[in-house]
């Protein structure tokens, strides 16, 4: 089916896929009626198919919930849709709550006074529905992003979804907020329904068009213990952690236990998640050393061991997860769910000859090492850094985490790194900003410093303003006063 430019208004991914969709309605008010008739009809219109009852190959299943009020997860879709409809398999469930401006106004000074206060007080973060510890959460969330991840970590324990589609308005929409699981908060503004309504259906259809890649390949032969012992770049990486986590880049790892008390979870989604990872290229391995997933358990980034770290070697041939290897005697836990991309990145670049402590001379990527996390920027010395802006699409519509569309478009953007392609380009750092999601930063060989050093050591100097706040959306950075650049939003 052809549809009409004119629906499109941003330029859109070249991947998009057409996806099966239901609507299976939970509480509803007039506006969540009107809503559910304007976005499947914008479906439609964009050539995906809607389906009533649900078909059983539907890859989402919108439902409503009732703004402040517990669902349990025994009736929650987010466990139950496949067993409910006699699905194939389990749907992504997407939530929509309605709230008033008003309401969400009163929400977020409510969050802002809370999490303003000098020690911010447990009682100001009980809610119907969630742990008696969810309360850690919701600071830990709202200090790094705002009131409104606060409500976002909220509305997803009550209504027992990652996925909410916040509707504000009264008689009319004015915005829908987009919430996921890593803390984005995008949103659609109502300028004209057909532009509104485009908007939320290619934000959803971006995401569903994603595939993960964490189908990881074990690659023969393992690596024998004394080999490993007497490399540096473990003990690298155990500084690195340390010395990045007490200039506070990584944030708390979120656990689901603490949020809310649901037995079933394993079903549906990790115990907990970490944020951030971080990698660094060893010459002898030729492979880079990695921070271990922290989604089968807990990784503090900053007091790192042994097991925390994995080998990559490569990218499988049909790019669907990293090619690792294994150590002796180690546990020998998958890479973070970013391992592809960070291999990957590597491809388009240059490398250069490099000599090993034994005096061996190999070549070697000219990244060094590469900083991965949910993070933003506010500044940075273009003088000693370099931005890397992604193609124009993923400013418009975001893309998930651990996905072959988000390792694509960040090894699209460090190939058209000028400080990159040329070794010899004074600037050592290289970063691009995945909105709604965090920083990705590239670290290049210099003489004399340990990995990472550069980098915060830039974080120390100002060169490289690190900021809690991630955008959104449109950004670039512009020249200010300091001789810095400086983060817009809005604009591109």
């Amino acid at each position: 089916m052809q549809v009409s430019t004119s629906l499109l208004p941003n330029p859109t991914h070249a991947w998009l896929r057409k996806i099966g969709l239901a609507f299976t309605p939970g509480p509803m008010t007039p506006l969540l009626e009107d809503f559910r008739q304007g976005l499947l009809e914008r479906f439609a219109a964009l050539g995906h198919q809607v389906s009533d009852p649900p078909a059983e190959d539907i890859d989402v299943l919108f439902t409503t919930a009732a703004f402040g009020e517990s669902v349990s997860w025994r009736e929650a879709l987010f466990f139950t849709a496949r067993r409910k409809f006699g699905l194939k398999r389990s749907p992504v469930v997407y939530n929509i709550i309605q709230i008033s401006p008003a309401q969400f106004d009163e929400w977020m000074d409510r969050f802002q006074t809370a999490l303003g206060k000098e020690t911010p007080a447990a009682e100001d973060f009980q809610f119907e529905g969630l742990s008696p510890t969810a309360y850690k959460v919701l600071i830990e969330q709202g200090l790094r992003g705002g009131p409104i991840l606060s409500l976002a970590r909220m509305l997803q324990a009550q209504a027992k979804s990652i996925r909410i589609l916040l509707l504000v308005g009264d008689e009319r929409p004015e915005r829908v907020y987009h919430f996921d699981l890593v803390g984005a908060y995008p949103a659609s503004h109502n300028t004209s329904a057909e532009a509104f309504y485009s908007d939320i259906v290619l934000r959803i259809v971006t995401t569903e068009s994603t595939t993960e890649v964490t189908n990881h390949e074990l690659i023969q032969p393992e690596i024998k213990f004394p080999e490993w012992e007497a490399l540096s770049s473990p003990e690298a990486m155990r500084r690195a952690g340390n010395e990045i986590g007490a200039r506070g880049f990584f944030t708390d790892m979120v656990r689901i236990e603490d949020l809310v008390q649901v037995p079933a979870v394993n079903e549906g989604v990790a115990k907990q998640y970490s944020e951030g990872c971080f990698a660094t290229w060893d010459p002898r391995l030729n492979a880079l050393i990695a921070t271990v997933t922290g989604s089968a358990r807990p990784v503090h980034k900053g007091r790192l061991t042994d097991d925390d770290l994995a080998v990559i070697i490569g990218v499988r041939p049909d790019g669907s997860g990293a090619q690792v290897r294994h150590v002796d005697g180690k546990r020998n836990d998958p890479p973070s769910s970013e391992a592809v991309e960070m291999m990957d990145m590597d491809e388009h670049l240059p490398r250069i000859s490099k000599e090993t402590v034994a005096g061996v001379k190999t070549e070697v990527p000219v990244i060094r090492s590469k900083l991965h996390g949910h993070r933003g920027v506010k500044a940075f010395n273009p003088e000693l850094v370099e931005y890397v802006p992604l193609d124009p699409p993923y400013y418009h519509y975001l893309v998930s985490c651990a996905t072959e569309a988000q390792a694509r478009g960040i090894k699209a953007a460090f190939s058209r790194a000028e400080s990159l392609l040329n070794p010899d380009d004074p600037r050592k750092i290289a970063f691009t900003v995945l909105p709604g999601h965090g920083v990705v930063m590239a670290e290049k060989w210099q003489q004399g410093k340990a990995p990472f050093e550069i980098i915060w050591e830039a974080m120390d100097s100002g060169a490289l303003e690190i900021d809690p706040h991630v955008p959104q959306g449109l950004m670039d950075y512009t020249p200010g006063d300091d001789g810095r650049h400086h983060l817009q939003e809005g604009i591109h």
